[in-house]
C-alpha cells in the first residue's frame, strides 16, 4: 500500500446478493478512513437480497448505493485486496490470488432472520479484524491468511 492511499477493496461472493454487499456495507462505515471498498459476484443475481438490507437496517447499517454487479477485469485491476466469500478456495476462481483472502462465510440466501443476523455478525468480525491488521501496519499480511472465524 503506497502512503497516503487508502487501500482499495473488493469483497466477493457468488451472486452478490448477501454476502458481499453485506461487508461493503459494514467497512464502508467501519474504516472509511482505512480503505475504499467495493462488491461483486461470480454470478451476480443483478439485486441486492431484501433480508440483507432488512439485516443491515437493523443494525444501524446504511444499504443506500449497494448494487449487484459483475467482477469486471478492469476492477479487478484497480484492487489492492480481494476477499473472497465465493465458497470456491482462491486458486480455483482467480487468476491473481496472490491478492486474495479467502474468508469461510456460509451464504445465508433464502435464511430466515436469524441465518442473516448471524452471518452479518461474522463478516462485521472479520472486517474489524482486517481493519485492525492493515490499521496497524501498512505491511500488515492482506492475503494468504486466514483470519480466525468468528464464534
Amino acid at each position: 500500500m503506497r502512503p497516503g492511499r487508502k487501500l482499495r477493496v473488493l469483497f466477493v461472493c457468488l451472486g452478490n446478493s448477501c454476502r458481499s454487499p453485506m461487508a461493503e456495507a459494514i467497512a464502508r462505515q467501519l474504516a472509511p478512513d482505512l480503505w475504499e471498498v467495493t462488491s461483486g459476484g461470480l454470478t451476480p443475481l443483478g439485486h441486492i437480497a431484501e433480508p440483507t438490507i432488512e439485516t443491515l437496517t437493523r443494525n444501524g447499517v446504511p444499504a443506500e448505493g449497494l448494487a449487484s454487479q459483475a467482477i469486471l477485469h478492469a476492477h479487478w485491476q484497480e484492487v489492492d485486496c480481494v476477499i473472497n466469500m465465493s465458497g470456491f478456495p482462491k486458486e480455483q476462481v482467480f487468476e491473481d490470488f496472490d491478492k486474495v483472502e479467502d474468508w469461510p462465510v456460509e451464504d445465508p440466501f433464502g435464511a430466515d432472520p436469524e441465518t442473516y443476523q448471524r452471518i452479518f455478525e461474522e463478516i462485521q468480525t472479520r472486517i474489524r479484524d482486517l481493519a485492525e491488521r492493515l490499521g496497524s501496519s501498512n505491511d500488515a499480511p492482506i492475503a494468504g491468511t486466514n483470519p480466525q472465524k468468528a464464534e
